[in-house]
């Protein structure tokens, strides 16, 4: 038997990412599980912010942000991020997170990210509590440690990134498998 429950945002786990905006006069770093892929070609991905939130602002002025993944490690400075106001904190020296200089847009990443996704805000969509920020990948920056050097793919596994589900943070587990595993013939 199942039960029924009011509407809600029960889809999960998410990924608790790390996105930061700004430029180099006035960045800031803020938490966000509400994100994910909308397409393909072109490469899209959105985010959903509270127009309340202090980077919301910064967001809208300069219509580009950066998607940081998050790790095990990163779970503290993630959560910090996502509890404290960019209004009251330098959440770059609070957290003792890095700021790395955006390649095709202005505002830093995170330099202890496994995976930065750089992004160009195409259109905002208010939304209720929250406004969708859909935006284009310009770039992707790869750390080197997490690139497997025989097949030059990156290796999420080894990366221990971050999930989000119902107000806790998990790492993420163990492989199962590869798109398509399931109808493979075997050897």
């Amino acid at each position: 038997m199942k039960q029924n429950w009011k509407p809600g945002t029960m889809l999960n786990p998410l990924p608790a990412v790390l996105v930061s905006c700004g430029d180099a006069r006035r960045s800031n770093l803020i938490t966000v599980a509400w994100t994910g892929t909308i397409c393909t070609q072109p490469p899209m991905l959105y985010i959903s912010v509270r127009p309340e939130r202090y980077s919301y602002d910064i967001i809208k002025e300069h219509m580009e942000f950066t998607v940081n993944l998050t790790t095990a490690d990163m779970a503290r400075a993630t959560d910090w991020c996502g509890v404290k106001s960019g209004r009251d904190f330098d959440k770059w020296a609070e957290t003792g997170l890095t700021p790395y200089d955006g390649h095709a847009v202005s505002c830093p990443s995170v330099a202890q990210s496994p995976l930065a996704i750089e992004c160009r805000v195409r259109e905002i969509l208010p939304l209720g509590s929250h406004h969708m920020f859909i935006a284009d990948v310009v770039n992707v920056l790869a750390d080197d440690r997490f690139i497997n050097p025989e097949s030059g793919k990156f290796d999420l596994q080894k990366a221990g990134l971050l999930s989000y589900a119902h107000g806790a943070y998990y790492a993420l587990g163990d492989y199962l498998g590869h798109f398509g595993f399931s109808i493979r013939k075997k050897k």
